[in-house]
């Protein structure tokens, strides 16, 4: 009898039990599930007010530059400008100072009603357009604009990818005019990047902290350390396989210093790092690892795999002469160690880009001849 009720009393105490952890988990899972609403809620208010945020000061540059412009009275301009941000500020309080109308203002000059409501489609913040808005390029900034969106910048990347002149170090920048509006708009309509806006001629790798002297085996041994930095330079779809990725021919073997795979070119990248200038040994090094990749290593689905050389040391004639930048399997760029100064990496990139377009002008004459 006392068993009997032993066991009766233990099995209402797991039954008790059992009663207890379900409700814990109904509650558990009814938590979860209103945390979710408000969480999608308090998301689409915050998409909301940043959209209208953005369009009302778009509007009201538009509206200020009409008037300072129709009225003839772009004398009086800061003036008016100065009136109504005190009004302003005295009505709705901060955020209406002189400085921001003027932001406002160089928006409405900036960005046509279609550009911004994109901008704004593509969730953009008012900073991001503000950072936007400073670039004087129209092809730049619709470049800074695509890669911001596919590559999901926040406006402290963006502004940095601005300051390091990304879209001057990219190949895209040195074809003619007509030809970058056609491939940003192809990127614009099918988010398919293309090798020319994915490879850089330079690279900014001060984040590895290397001394002033230092090896291809120190360069190599960094930049495994330092990856995730290294990634955000090089681009945002490179996922690293590997480093002295072995291959053997002819009972030969070679050593790819690093091996990457870009996910949105579906491509194998093999990255080589060299310490000085480029010379043509280079180039017949990495197709013998560009062949074997492409017929030990490419899969179903992946387009044929593409290969970076980076030197320490830029020699641009020498590489154009190549062709190598010119629509090829193999890319060649530039490495810096620490930042180079600001105005003489604008000169330079400016220089190769002239250098390049100047190459495309003679090589359409002799066709046309």
């Amino acid at each position: 009898m006392h068993d009997t009720y032993v066991i009766i009393s233990t099995r209402m105490a797991m039954s008790k039990e059992l009663d207890i952890k379900v409700l814990e988990n109904g509650e558990a899972v009814l938590l979860d599930d209103v945390c979710n609403i408000i969480d999608d809620v308090r998301n689409k208010v915050a998409i909301y007010v940043n959209s209208e945020i953005c369009l009302t000061k778009w509007h009201v540059g538009k509206r200020i530059k009409e008037d300072v412009l129709y009225n003839q009275r772009a004398e009086y301009g800061k003036q008016i400008v100065k009136n109504l941000a005190m009004k302003l500020t005295a009505k709705f309080g901060k955020g209406w100072s002189d400085r921001s109308l003027l932001h406002c203002i160089r928006c409405a000059y900036t960005f046509t009603e279609e550009e911004i409501v994109y901008a704004v489609r593509m969730q953009f913040s008012w900073t991001h357009i503000r950072s936007l808005m400073f670039i004087e390029d129209t092809l730049a900034r619709q470049f800074y604009m695509e890669m911001c969106r596919i590559e999901h910048w926040d406006t402290r990347t963006l502004d940095a990818k601005i300051d390091s002149r990304l879209y001057e170090r990219t190949a895209i920048s040195r074809k003619p005019e007509e030809v970058i509006k056609q491939e940003l708009a192809q990127l614009k309509d099918t988010n398919i990047l293309q090798p020319d806006i994915v490879f850089r001629s330079s690279y900014f790798l001060d984040m590895l902290g290397l001394p002033d002297n230092f090896s291809e085996k120190d360069l190599e041994s960094s930049i495994i350390s330092q990856m995730q930095e290294f990634i955000c330079e090089i681009g945002s779809d490179f996922a690293f396989l590997g480093r002295q990725k072995r291959i053997t021919v002819d009972a030969v073997d070679y050593y790819i210093d690093l091996l990457f795979f870009h996910r949105s070119l579906h491509r194998l990248v093999a990255i080589e790092l060299k310490l000085g200038k480029f010379i043509p040994e280079y180039e017949g090094q990495m197709r013998l690892y560009l062949r074997y990749l492409d017929k030990n290593e490419r899969k179903a689905g992946e387009e044929s795999p593409i290969g970076l050389i980076l030197c320490g040391e830029g020699n641009t004639e020498h590489i154009e002469y190549l062709m190598l930048d010119d629509n090829s399997a193999i890319k060649v760029a530039q490495y810096y160690t620490k930042l180079p100064d600001r105005k003489v990496l604008a000169e330079k990139l400016q220089r190769a880009i002239a250098i390049a377009k100047n190459h495309i002008i003679e090589n359409n004459k002799n066709i046309i001849e």
